[in-house]
């Protein structure tokens, strides 16, 4: 009896220093990978539209939602192509080094890639200087997904 709750001790030690040594590289809330939106109506309608549970997708650490089945697929044949850069963290915070939440509604896409920013301020900052900002949010990246 002493052993199995040992093991049950240990069990549950481990599992939980795992779960907080792993950092998210998705910015994901309780409604999912961008809020609950679907990434592939960014491109397709060019406004964000709320995705449902019946069209979900888990893909690299986080649930992804559709508005129809059609953009799921479009989804499933090439995430990299439709997900969000930085993983949906701010893009303006990625440039500066650290990871900051985002909001659907400051979505931009930029060479036909998908960028978010903290709020509405961050994205008028971000607006005047995109291509400069992505180059060193590119740059940082690397470091900023550990954090």
């Amino acid at each position: 009896m002493k052993h199995q709750l040992f093991l049950t001790v240990v069990a549950v030690a481990l599992t939980t220093s795992l779960a907080f040594a792993q950092k998210p590289e998705v910015f994901s809330t309780d409604a999912g990978a961008i809020g609950g939106y679907d990434p592939v109506s960014f491109f397709k309608e060019s406004k964000p539209v709320v995705g449902k549970k019946e069209f979900s997708q888990s893909w690299n650490g986080a649930f992804w939602y559709f508005s129809t089945a059609e953009n799921l697929e479009v989804f499933k044949a090439d995430p990299e192509k439709f997900a969000p850069q930085f993983g949906g963290w701010c893009a303006y915070g990625t440039a500066d080094g650290h990871k900051s939440p985002t909001l659907p509604e400051t979505w931009t896409i930029v060479d036909n890639k998908l960028y978010f920013n903290y709020n509405k301020e961050v994205q008028k900052l971000w607006s005047k200087n995109q291509k400069g900002l992505i180059d060193q949010a590119n740059r940082r990246w690397p470091e900023v997904r550990k954090q």
